[in-house]
């Protein structure tokens, strides 16, 4: 018999009243890292608490390590969660809640299971403060502690890496891609792509509760660099000259002028960003300013929403 999926999730729609979190979400994560992308709201904490067992989806089934884990209390012990909001009890010391959490697990040598966790996240130095007087980044190391205390085969992080610093990212990013490595199950969800491919090799795309995209981080991240973009540039004096000498370019689909702006669409950024400053020196032109429209992140998942849907230019 094969062995299940870490991580199953079969038609899974989740609603609250007339609010659609997930709408027949499928797919399946096995050991390695896998990141979960999205905005804000596109429902990745929904995700992750349905993987948890702090909900239960209105249509659909999800699987942990084959099991129901809203009906199978036994998953608990093999799964690790980072959620979004704070770490409990901050009248308690680092080394206390960790000791307790891996309590609560039944870790037969509590004391030392919340050593070996403290000093993987590196918080041996602050282990014996108050979690309540902690920043936000060592916040988040006291739940990435809490979460491996007891060595769990699935790992469930709700943007783990917010609020550290450049040198405990890498720590935390290093950390993360081992347990990858090393068979372990883990689900990091992330609304920052380059944050996602540091760490994992293949990406599930979430936008408005709808999984968009799925593969490796490497072809989503191509499929996001070959979108058609546009281009404002602002030129000093006319910009007619250097409009007509865009057009027809094979990197320029369309040119457009207003208000002084030259406005250029192109599916080539790399081939029209050699081409611009020789048509503006050909041109004579002063080039003012030059910026990318519609490449925050929304108008990026909204473009692989609308490619899923075969909408997308």
């Amino acid at each position: 018999m094969s062995t299940p999926a870490a991580i199953e999730f079969d038609k899974v729609s989740r609603w609250y009243g007339d609010t659609v979190a997930l709408a027949d979400v499928t797919f399946t994560v096995g050991p390695g890292v896998t990141g979960l992308l999205g905005h804000n709201g596109a429902g990745k904490s929904t995700a992750l608490r349905l993987c948890g067992g702090f909900s239960t989806p209105s249509s659909g089934t999800v699987r942990i390590l084959g099991l129901d884990p809203k009906a199978s209390p036994d998953v608990y012990k093999r799964l690790g969660i980072v959620p979004d909001h704070s770490p409990p009890w901050p009248f308690l010391t680092a080394r206390e809640v960790v000791s307790i959490c891996a309590r609560l697990r039944k870790v037969p040598d509590p004391a030392a299971a919340a050593e070996r966790a403290l000093t993987e996240v590196d918080l041996m130095d602050v282990a014996d403060r108050n979690v309540g007087g902690f920043s936000h980044g060592l916040r988040q190391r006291v739940k990435l502690a809490q979460a491996l205390a007891h060595d769990p085969e699935v790992l469930l992080l709700d943007e783990p890496l917010n609020g550290l610093d450049p040198q405990h990212r890498r720590h935390v990013v290093e950390l993360l891609r081992r347990m990858g490595e090393s068979g372990r199950t883990v689900i990091v969800s992330s609304h920052v792509l380059h944050e996602v491919e540091r760490m994992a090799p293949r990406v599930l795309v979430l936008v408005n509760g709808r999984l968009v995209a799925e593969g490796e981080t490497a072809e989503i991240r191509q499929l996001i660099a070959d979108r058609p973009r546009q281009v404002r540039v602002t030129a000093e004096g006319d910009p007619r000259p250097l409009a007509r000498e865009l057009v027809g370019s094979g990197a320029v689909s369309a040119v457009h002028l207003e208000d002084g702006h030259v406005t250029i669409d192109t599916e080539d950024v790399e081939a029209f960003s050699r081409l611009l400053p020789a048509a503006a020196r050909d041109t004579s032109t002063t080039l003012k300013r030059v910026e990318p429209i519609g490449d925050d992140l929304e108008s990026v998942y909204t473009y692989l929403h609308d490619r899923a849907r075969g909408t997308a230019r």
